[in-house]
């Protein structure tokens, strides 16, 4: 993809501004238990991550002939919700650097609003990116689709040549592609230091994958990701 001045980084929130992969997959994967499949926290995250509630409950259903309902989804959250203000954290370096990037920002994430803005309260960054936080319930397709990206652009006036979209996740690689913009991946949450996460984002060729992400400054400023680890 030919180089381009960035104008708009649009991040994920879970797994990319804070460590919340490993609180959710286990959340997760006791609910499961709960209402009667057994699932492994590896599979899981293999199934899931990055993926939409939509995303999650269409694969639930058709592949394990679990219809998840309200109540279901009201006790999950009332978990999830109290282990994240008493567990949650930002990831390391990312308000130094969202604060240092001198252009436009936003958040797009698979979670619900209401999730995206209490990850954010309890790790003190919602200030860094309030109103600018684009939900997959915005849009008709959560990711991989690249509804949710385009969304974010068009609501931020950038066009998707001019964006970095930083991503933890298969799904949400895949997505930034799809929309034409370029796509930084990050392995630096808990849950994707193993070898096999990173070979999988490798395999979907984003322009870079790093694990530190006072380096996601290199890749605005140089203006093109060189397509290699660091």
């Amino acid at each position: 993809m030919a180089a381009k001045t960035t104008e708009l980084v649009i991040f994920d929130c879970d797994g990319v501004l804070v460590d919340s992969e490993p609180i959710s997959i286990a959340v997760l994967v006791e609910a499961l238990a709960a209402a009667g499949v057994t699932m492994s926290e590896e599979e899981a995250h293999v199934r899931f991550l990055g993926r939409s509630l939509k995303s999650m409950s269409e694969i639930l259903h058709d592949d394990y002939g679990l219809a998840i309902d309200a109540a279901f989804l009201d006790a999950m959250r009332k978990v999830l919700y109290e282990r994240f203000r008493a567990e949650l954290r930002a990831v390391e370096g990312v308000a130094e650097t969202v604060d240092a990037l001198g252009i436009a920002h936003c958040v797009a994430s698979s979670s619900q609003p209401e999730r995206i803005r209490l990850s954010l309260t309890v790790t003190g960054l919602l200030s860094r990116f309030e109103p600018n936080i684009f939900s997959a319930s915005m849009v008709a397709r959560g990711k991989p689709a690249p509804d949710l990206f385009l969304h974010a652009s068009a609501a931020m006036g950038v066009a998707p040549d001019y964006c970095v979209v930083v991503e933890d996740s298969p799904a949400g690689i895949a997505a930034g592609k799809a929309a034409g913009m370029r796509v930084v991946a990050f392995t630096g949450g808990s849950h994707a230091k193993t070898p096999g996460h990173r070979e999988t984002l490798l395999r979907l060729e984003p322009d870079a994958l790093f694990d530190d992400m006072r380096e996601l400054l290199q890749f605005v400023r140089d203006e093109k990701a060189d397509g290699k680890e660091h």
